[in-house]
């Protein structure tokens, strides 16, 4: 199932898999595993408690001979993640974590994203002016906006460096490639673990500095947790650093990067939403729904569970894909088509349930902002090439580079300089 074609467009594939049936055993996933694709069954597996999250042990270890000794320190990290535990740690962790992505917490952050947003953009425009000579200039979205926005909201949030970006940015990729592959390699499980440990390694060498003199960010209020019992070891607290510097930026640049190239690709959407922009959070909903940049997730089984008439057991993995949810025709009436006015009811993109995405509003509101500048700053945004590269991450949809055009803005005249006469 998972070839060249499938990175470049999932959704035939989808449509094939659900017109066979609701469930299926597939052999590709670590050795095999059960695919969902209608959306009621996604949002069920997602919400129920017999569907685990502790799935980080058996995961690496499908990566082959030797992965259960040489990646016990990758397994260690992982299992104490909120992505990976179940309640009631589960409970604990996320009550203690949601302080930081409360609405009114992230409102305040607005205006520091609303400044990163217009550095970057400020930068595109001035290498635009240099070299674009009146003509439509070109820029890689991607390279020049996408990646590095959400990088340097999560590192403001967090406390850290921001010329630290490339690190850490190369960090979430190789583990990104360990979680996106069907069944990782050794080699990719071996990059990972290399990673995770350099990224708990950067928060733990940060640790007695942030102690000595805490403050707002996020890293203060884990430590201000462990302190009240919330957190119960600093092995504990380092793996929740790790996991928000990871995920606090995969999904906001997916979600930029597939959602305008979506918009461009659908120049009547795309007029429509310049000619209103209060659609924005609309279409900010919709984007997510039509092209999601998490495709999927997993979960094992507790206890055996019957679905379909087929007996699904105790342990065995199963892959609620939540792509194909997002276009499943019995919950969205022509699912195929991007309709930025579309009101049927929710996406599944962030998950469901206990487990749903703890930055969700952070990064509807970084996209929001990120977009509406877009709009207002580079006119006669287009399309440079009618054909995308995409990444090879069957998990995390991502554009390896996407390239747009803009008419700059003319250069203001110089005013005519006035001689004052005060006789």
């Amino acid at each position: 199932m998972i070839n060249e074609a499938f990175l470049n467009d999932p959704y035939p594939a989808y449509h094939a898999l659900r017109a066979e049936g609701a469930l299926h055993w597939s052999p590709e996933f670590c050795g095999g595993a059960w695919l969902l694709t209608g959306h009621a069954d996604v949002a069920s597996v997602l919400r129920d408690p017999r569907f685990s999250v502790r799935r980080a042990g058996g995961w690496a270890n499908s990566s082959g001979p030797g992965a259960l000794n040489e990646l016990r320190e990758f397994k260690r990290i992982f299992s104490r993640s909120l992505l990976f535990v179940d309640a009631p740690q589960h409970t604990r962790l996320r009550q203690v974590m949601n302080a930081g992505f409360k609405p009114a917490a992230l409102q305040e952050l607005a205006p520091q994203i609303q400044i990163i947003v217009d550095r970057l953009l400020d930068d595109i425009l001035s290498k635009a002016g240099t070299t674009a000579n009146g003509q439509f200039a070109e820029f890689d979205f991607m390279h020049d906006f996408a990646r590095p926005l959400p990088a340097l909201v999560i590192a403001s949030m967090l406390g850290i460096a921001a010329e630290d970006r490339s690190e850490f940015v190369a960090w979430s990729d190789d583990i990104a490639a360990f979680i996106g592959s069907p069944t990782p390699t050794l080699d990719i499980a071996r990059a990972a673990q290399v990673s995770l440990i350099a990224m708990n390694d950067y928060f733990r060498q940060l640790l007695p500095q942030r102690r000595a003199a805490l403050g707002d960010d996020l890293m203060s209020q884990l430590i201000r947790a462990e302190a009240n019992g919330g957190i119960i070891t600093t092995k504990e607290l380092l793996a929740q650093c790790c996991t928000l510097l990871f995920a606090g930026h995969e999904t906001t640049r997916n979600l930029l990067g597939n959602g305008m190239l979506a918009l461009l690709q659908h120049p009547q959407q795309w007029q429509a939403l310049q000619a209103a922009p209060s659609l924005l959070p609309s279409a900010l909903k919709e984007l997510l729904r039509f092209d999601s940049p998490v495709q999927y997730t997993g979960r094992r089984l507790k206890v055996d569970v019957e679905m379909h008439g087929q007996l699904m057991k105790k342990g065995d993995l199963v892959i609620p894909l939540i792509g194909a949810a997002n276009r499943d025709p019995a919950k969205y009436t022509d699912p195929d088509r991007l309709d930025i006015q579309r009101n049927e009811g929710a996406h599944l993109s962030f998950g469901y349930g206990p487990h749903v995405c703890i930055g969700a509003t952070l990064t509807y509101l970084e996209a929001e902002i990120a977009m509406r500048s877009v709009m207002q700053r580079l006119p006669q945004l287009r399309l440079a090439s009618a054909t995308q590269s995409w990444g090879v991450n069957a998990v995390y949809r991502s554009l390896n580079a996407l390239s747009l055009q803009f008419s700059p803005p003319a250069p203001a005249a110089e005013s005519p300089v006035v001689e004052a006469d005060y006789a």
